[in-house]
């Protein structure tokens, strides 16, 4: 059964393990480090203040003992993963680069409603500009018919026989 547990993994993986315990090796020889040096100081603290020091140790050593715990719970996430098949394994680390801060986040908010601002205000210029060509061609057709139709004889009677072509021309056009 030994066997069955460690099938498929190869020189890389016993070495990626040794690495791993030489590096939780370290980080116990550290702890121990700082547990003595923090014992070494505590009595040439003055009486009288000798409890906001020690107080400020606690903050320190918590701390300390934050990131730690950050690093261990990362490990675990990787041997969790070694576990898994190589699609399990991708993603996770793309889960990892996929996480973003809060400012790249309000970066690209900004960017996405600065570049929709711009489509609307391109879109309504758009928009303008054919609703004034279209104005102009509107009235240079009703100037045309208003010249025709207001016309006049030389004893100021309206010109009938140009209303009726004008008239005459107006449905050929719709037809």
């Amino acid at each position: 059964s030994h066997f069955l547990l460690f099938s498929g993994r190869g020189f890389a993986f016993r070495r990626k393990q040794k690495i791993e315990r030489q590096y939780r090796r370290l980080l116990k020889k550290g702890r121990k480090a700082h547990s003595q040096q923090d014992n070494q100081f505590t009595d040439t603290y003055p009486e009288h203040l000798k409890h906001l020091y020690l107080a400020e140790e606690e903050m320190l050593k918590k701390r300390r003992r934050a990131p730690d715990d950050s690093v261990l719970s990362e490990e675990k996430l990787n041997t969790a993963a070694d576990t898994c098949a190589f699609s399990c394994r991708s993603v996770t680390t793309e889960g990892k680069f996929k996480k973003k801060t809060s400012n790249q986040k309000a970066k690209e908010e900004y960017e996405k409603i600065k570049a929709e601002r711009a489509r609307k205000k391109e879109e309504a210029e758009k928009r303008k500009q054919q609703r004034e060509t279209a104005q102009r061609l509107y009235k240079q057709k009703k100037m045309e018919a208003y010249k025709i139709l207001s016309k006049k004889t030389k004893r100021g009677q309206p010109n009938l026989n140009l209303q009726m072509e004008f008239l005459l021309q107006k449905i050929q056009q719709n037809t």
